[in-house]
């Protein structure tokens, strides 16, 4: 690896830019349930070939694909017409000297688990059909866990960044604070599928959110916009509490809504995700590793989820690079905001990017020189911890949405 590289920006930091733009997609989103669900039969599959081998085996479950099924919402309850189908898809090892592996079983269990506790209202067994696409790798990518050193299995770059702006903070609180336990509790009829997207002009902070209801606790169109309003005030009210720099915070949910059009003026929904029939998703359309979509960021084109944790970079750097830009913003005050680079070279070994570097924007009269070397020797310790950060990876400690 060459010389870690460290420069300064003379950029405004994003939190300080006059508009910004952050999107976050819940976990009934249909893309959050590809990428946690890939996910989860990556961490799975891992524990196996753990189990079998002693080593994580060559896989990659990166391009799920859920097909949306079809469903009637009624006031009072609807009805499931179609199931939605859930597709594996890319490269998995099925066998291990001889052993056979079931790689089909363990995903469509695995998924059938997530399912089961995270969304409280979709049967895994009568509201998903699971297709198994998933296909042995090539030799040369195969070969690499074969290595007495595993090395990239792909040519990628990365970057992450810190720290996360108040927008951005309240964006993701936005989004948990509706898919909290508690907060279903109080409004069983609020799904899971919630898409926030957060514009912030100056100091004032417009949130729009997608709520899919749940039809059958909602037993009238007026009690719709009863507890569509009931749910708008609670939320806005958490979210103040948390308000710092911001002056002014709107919150609008569900604006394709209009009373007086029945059905047709209402976010209704039979289990409360819209890939029950309203729109398929997709691996990699969803959030960030760090959990929202930030339009003012740089970003990478890999999608993390399913990927596996030992040698492939899409996913170690991606989540790796922004451990470190918090490491750095954390101990290093004078930093107001970091960005940090990895790129891969394939079959080089990962510790050992062929490029490493921070950007910073730094406070008024602070020069480069008195961080530089600081800001060097945390991503030299992070590379040199790579591997321990790889088996976090494995465990499945680290949400890649």
């Amino acid at each position: 690896m060459s010389s870690i590289l460290v420069e300064q920006l003379p950029n405004i930091p994003v939190a300080r830019q006059q508009v910004e733009l952050v999107e976050r997609k819940g976990v009934g989103h249909p893309d959050s349930i590809c990428d946690a669900i890939m996910e989860a039969v990556s961490v799975r599959l891992s524990q196996v070939y753990l189990e079998v081998a002693g080593q994580v085996l060559h896989h990659n479950i990166d391009k799920g694909l859920l097909v949306a099924g079809q469903t009637t919402p009624a006031l009072g309850g609807g009805r499931v017409e179609q199931p939605m189908r859930l597709i594996f898809g890319d490269r998995a090892t099925t066998e291990w000297q001889g052993r056979p592996i079931p790689v089909a079983e363990i995903a469509v269990e695995t998924a059938r688990q997530w399912i089961r506790e995270h969304l409280r209202f979709v049967d895994p067994e009568r509201h998903v059909v699971y297709q198994n696409e998933l296909k042995p790798g090539s030799p040369e990518l195969t070969d690499i866990f074969q290595r007495e050193k595993v090395g990239a299995n792909d040519t990628s770059a990365a970057v992450g960044y810190a720290p996360l702006t108040e927008t951005e903070r309240l964006v993701l609180l936005a989004e948990r604070t509706l898919n909290d336990p508690a907060f279903k509790a109080e409004f069983p009829e609020a799904g899971e599928d919630v898409k926030v997207m957060g514009v912030r002009q100056g100091r004032e902070l417009v949130l729009t959110v997608a709520l899919a209801f749940v039809d059958r606790f909602v037993p009238s169109e007026e009690r719709y916009f009863q507890r569509k309003e009931a749910i708008r005030q609670r939320l806005q009210q958490r979210l103040e509490k948390e308000m710092a720099e911001l002056d002014r915070l709107r919150v609008d949910i569900n604006t394709l809504d209009q009373p007086g059009r029945g059905l047709g003026g209402m976010y209704l929904t039979v289990l409360g995700t819209s890939a029950e029939a309203g729109d398929s998703g997709q691996v990699g359309r969803g959030n960030r590793v760090n959990g929202v979509i930030t339009l003012n960021r740089p970003t990478g084109t890999e999608a993390a989820a399913g990927k596996n944790p030992v040698s492939h970079v899409g996913k170690i750097y991606t989540l790796l690079t922004h451990q470190i830009a918090d490491r750095i913003h954390q101990a290093l005050e004078p930093v107001e905001e970091v960005t940090v680079w990895l790129c891969s070279q394939i079959g080089q070994p990962i510790d050992q990017p062929l490029v490493a570097s921070a950007q910073v924007i730094l406070a008024p009269g602070v020069g480069l020189a008195e961080v530089k070397e600081p800001i060097q020797a945390i991503i030299q310790e992070e590379l040199a911890q790579i591997r321990h950060f790889t088996q976090r990876l494995i465990q499945g400690e680290l949400k890649v949405w």
